[in-house]
């Protein structure tokens, strides 16, 4: 499991800048103005998730992806554990990225809305609570929804978010429900990748235009505007350009079934470049219903700068429509609009639009016109702008709400009722924009790194996209805070004192805090501000000593005083610097054995692997034998410090994919225990304290377990999405796994005790336990509900048992017992007992 670091001075000022621009929006709070470069966010969406997956190719085979969709089901299909059960844990209140929104046509209560990469929910409130619906898909990656006119209980969900960032995963086609999300029919279009629109002609139903960017990072055939005439069971591509061209955006006339306007965006990715534009860029017409086209360039931008192109028609007059365009590297280029059909356009007074997109409009592109009044119009950027004369003046409506719009529905019949999505979640307005009403039940955050806080296990944890750390206090689903700003990583609470918390956010700018979170302070003094440093920077604590820890750039950091200085254990332990857009050659995995610290592991972004048995004095390099993989995540044994596995990210053609290496000797020789794992990546790996035999992976396709250390594994539980599990974290006195899933927030379950293998059904009566300490002694009070052998043991706070303190058949009943206070350091243990398949923890504290 990972835990993780820190950064300079200049990294060190970010979270200020950070909480001065962003920060009173993220909470609702009055903030500066949003006007002028000042605006442009500090680091825009990273490549990072892409290119962990990929490494070390440029482009990631769709076919693996698909391949591990498939075996991901089918073996949940065939060893669900239908005991257990994962429980949601929240957040509801944070949100995260919404890619598309579609709202009932006669019912407006009626909302849907997608996310990047946590499905599609329903609301049947306004927005108030929210259900989601298509959980058991294979693909929870949204581009695009729509509503069929004549039956508003048909529902069209397009795959794969177009927004162009890292984590945009490819989807799987177009699905459509005949019964507003209850039930689904898959109707192909697999190899489009990324589905930007749905458009349905209101005159005639059955005709639907899909716009398809095809594949982020590679060139293919699939991409274009794809038409179907018989309400999506059969389709035809009728607008293609070439091979790394797709169709950004659809708009059609809404009274005559024959004139199509189409947005082709042309744009290819890969490690070492991003172009996101090119000659094959441009708006596109047709006045024969598809069939042959026309590109629109009278007073419109032209050339190889042409990037993404948003559109919209004025349903009240479609004459007038508007286009909006950003360039290569991704600022704004203008706001276009055409009064004749398109035959002629001209740009708008849009320099109040300079910067809407600051630096990355590949991840907006969308523009909106009342459909009432054709001069009422609005354009989606970082921030959402209005304009009530046709273009001729702008001013901003979304000041003190989250950033990054992407999509807005304008209710025809009140067009003061808007619904905006947007990379914090879903906004409600009832006035225009001039206010907004947050929806506060959305699991949809984006995880990183998570962790539990080992003295409150209620308390979790966690780094999230563009939602900072976020933390709870209590383990409700709905009233988590954000306690650190930018993009969240890696966290650590002090398993000794709550109060001192790490938190990250990217590049590895670490803060800390000695009051419990409520402020931080920067903690990289001594890190060299030059030093490489992967986008999920690595930081782990040592389980022993909660005064030292360990941080990665490309070399390994260490501090014994909390952070208060850091000074550099080892040299380059990467292959040196990469190129391209990420900082390849850093650290990305560090893990400290709770057997013993003085073992410490590392693993890099370029399958580099080392350990030192002394602290960090001396390395040595122990991946000769094991993949060039991108290095995930390290586990290690809970009493033989020489035991590690270590997981890998990267897909090849033809290849096992995921990858879990063991070994049992400090890393001299390995052994492959991927086994029947699905072909899709391993993030995370935990080891169970209690029983080292049994491991935990959290992949792209859910959580898995094997009995056997490996080789053999299963699907862990059932109720957990099919949503990306980034991190695993374990808590051993209670013997909680939480799992935080990357577009569906955090789930957690309770695992059975070590010595039952299952949980057994029917079990009665009610387990309770309290416990006391003083000077000489540990005063223990339980109720046992039948007769039972029960075992009283005290665990530390690597989840090590270190006493039996007793272990007998006894009961029904109510017991007292004192103990002789074990002869143990002070600090935090945990008493737990274990009953009739059944066991619970009490926290205590020993003090000499």
């Amino acid at each position: 499991m990972r835990k993780a670091p820190v950064v300079p001075l200049l990294w060190g000022m970010v979270p200020f800048l950070v909480f001065l621009f962003y920060g009173p929006r993220f909470s609702g709070r009055p903030g500066p103005s949003d006007s002028g470069p000042e605006r442009e966010r500090v680091l825009a969406p990273a490549d990072w998730f892409y290119f962990q997956r990929a490494y070390p190719l440029d482009t990631l085979p769709r076919d693996a992806v698909r391949r591990a969709q498939r075996q991901a089901r089918a073996l949940q299909r065939a060893f669900h554990r239908q005991q257990l059960h994962w429980e949601p844990a929240g957040p509801v209140n944070i949100g995260g990225r919404i890619t598309a929104l579609a709202v009932h046509p006669n019912r407006p209560n009626v909302v849907f809305a997608g996310a990047a990469d946590g499905g599609v929910l329903r609301s049947d409130d306004g927005g108030l609570t929210w259900t989601p619906i298509f959980d058991t898909m294979p693909s929870l990656s949204i581009g695009a929804l729509a509503i069929a006119p004549d039956d508003p209980d048909r529902l069209y969900v397009g795959t794969g978010e177009a927004n162009s960032s890292g984590d945009s995963f490819d989807g799987t086609g177009l699905y459509m429900s005949p019964d507003g999300g209850q039930t689904w029919v898959h109707l192909g279009l697999e190899g489009t990748a990324h589905i930007a629109r749905i458009t349905i002609h209101p005159q005639n139903p059955d005709l639907i235009f899909v716009a398809a960017m095809g594949t982020l990072f590679s060139p293919n055939p699939e991409r274009g505007l794809y038409r179907s005439r018989d309400g999506g069971q059969t389709w035809e591509r009728v607008l293609f350009v070439n091979d790394t061209t797709g169709c950004i955006d659809v708009v059609v006339h809404p009274q005559d079934t024959n004139i199509v306007y189409a947005a082709m965006w042309q744009r290819i990715r890969g490690p070492g470049y991003r172009w996101v534009a090119g000659e094959g860029s441009g708006i596109y017409r047709s006045t024969d219903g598809g069939n042959t086209w026309e590109e629109l360039t009278n007073g419109l931008p032209t050339g190889p700068d042409v990037g993404r192109i948003g559109l919209a028609i004025s349903a009240s007059d479609p004459d007038i429509l508007y286009a909006i365009y950003a360039d290569h590297p991704g600022y704004f280029m203008g706001l276009y609009k055409t009064t004749n059909g398109g035959d002629s356009w001209f740009r708008t007074n849009d320099g109040a639009l300079s910067w809407i997109y600051s630096s990355y409009g590949w991840f907006f592109g969308n523009v909106r016109v009342d459909p009432t009044n054709p001069n009422v119009v609005y354009a989606l950027g970082i921030d959402a702008y209005k304009s009530m004369d046709g273009g001729n003046s702008w001013f901003p409506i979304t000041n003190w709400i989250h950033v990054d719009q992407h999509d807005l529905w304008i209710d025809p019949d009140d067009p003061n009722h808007l619904i905006i999505g947007n990379d914090g979640g879903v906004y409600i307005s009832t006035n225009g924009g001039s206010s907004w009403t947050r929806s506060a039940d959305l699991p949809i955050t984006q995880f990183y790194d998570i962790t539990v806080d080992f003295l409150n296990p209620q308390r979790l944890y966690g780094g999230t996209q563009d939602n900072g750390t976020v933390r709870t206090l209590t383990g409700a689903l709905n009233d988590w805070e954000i306690i650190y700003w930018g993009d969240g990583f890696h966290v650590i609470v002090d398993y000794t004192n709550p109060n001192i918390i790490y938190a990250e956010y990217q590049y590895g700018g670490l803060g800390k805090s000695v009051d419990g979170g409520y402020s931080f302070f920067d903690a990289t003094a001594g890190i060299d501000e030059n030093d490489r440093r992967n986008w999920d920077t690595p930081v782990a604590m040592d389980p022993v000593n909660p005064q030292v820890l360990y941080y990665g750039t490309y070399r390994v950091y260490k501090t014994t005083n909390g952070a208060g200085y850091w000074y550099p254990v080892s040299g380059d332990l990467t292959n040196g610097p990469g190129g391209g857009n990420l900082n390849f050659g850093t650290l990305t995995a560090i893990a400290v054995s709770p057997a013993d610290p003085n073992f410490v592991y590392v693993g890099a972004d370029d399958g580099n692997v080392w350990v030192s048995t002394d602290g960090g004095g001396s390395w040595q390099r122990i991946s000769d034998a094991l993949p060039n993989r991108w290095v995930t995540d390290i586990g290690l044994h809970p009493t033989d410090p020489g035991v590690v596995y270590v997981t890998f990210s990267g897909y090849v053609w033809d290849e096992r994919v995921p990858y879990i290496f063991l070994s049992t000797d400090t890393g001299h020789t390995w052994q492959d225990v991927t086994g029947n794992l699905p072909m899709a990546p391993v993030n995370a790996v935990v080891v169970d304290p209690q029983n080292p035999s049994w491991v935990y992976v959290g992949t792209d396709v859910g959580v898995f377990y094997s009995e056997t250390g490996g080789t053999q594994w299963q699907p862990l539980g059932e109720g957990l999405p099919t949503s990306v599990v980034m991190d695993l974290a374990f808590h051993a006195p209670t013997r909680t796994l939480v799992a935080g899933t990357h577009g569906r927030s955090m789930f957690k379950l309770v695992l059975p005790p070590v010595e039952v293998a299952e949980r057994p059904s029917g079990v009665s009566g009610h387990l309770a336990l309290a416990v006391s300490v003083s000077q000489n002694h540990l005063g223990v009070r339980y109720t046992l509900p039948g007769r039972t052998l029960l075992t009283l043991s005290l665990w530390d706070v690597t989840g090590r048992r270190v006493r039996v303190l007793k272990r007998s058949e006894e009961g029904p009943g109510v017991f007292v017992e004192t103990f002789p206070l074990p002869a143990l350091p002070s600090g935090a243990y945990f008493l737990r007992i274990e009953a009739e398949g059944r066991s619970m923890a009490r926290k205590v504290l020993i003090l000499r």
